[in-house]
């Protein structure tokens, strides 16, 4: 699901009030796998032992054990499109990856569900911003 920045301030807004945790993942300026992991280990507060790599991701996200009790969790991923751009293997990996965590966490009935959005600027936003940068 993708949304446009303006309407994810309220749903951010709207899920903390509702005691939700909500980490945001910003992959502005992300252009190699090495920073993608930095970023989500930022966002997501990982432990000592997150190995930033793939599975270390997967782990994490299937663990959350760290983050505080709450009704649910809500991890916004914004400007995205420039790194599924230029890496888009990658962006797929992720993606799976993040559509796991979520279908493990739908599968604990006793814990707090994960919901994952994808926001950013629409694709003809995303496009000139790629041209002003080659240009």
């Amino acid at each position: 699901m993708s949304l446009d920045p303006q309407p994810l301030a309220p749903a951010l807004a709207a899920a903390e009030e509702a005691g939700w945790t909500v980490l945001r993942l910003d992959l502005d300026g992300v252009r190699s796998k090495a920073a993608l992991m930095r970023r989500c280990a930022e966002a997501l507060g990982a432990p000592e032992w997150f190995g930033a790599n793939w599975d270390a991701l997967a782990d994490a996200l299937t663990d959350l054990s760290w983050l505080p009790r709450a009704p649910a969790r809500l991890l916004a991923v914004t400007s995205w499109r420039g790194y599924a751009a230029e890496r888009a293997g990658d962006w797929e990996t992720l993606r799976e990856i993040l559509e796991e965590a979520v279908d493990f966490w739908r599968g604990q009935p006793d814990a707090p569900p994960l919901t994952v959005l994808l926001a950013g600027p629409g694709p003809a936003a995303a496009a000139a911003g790629r041209e002003r940068r080659r240009g």
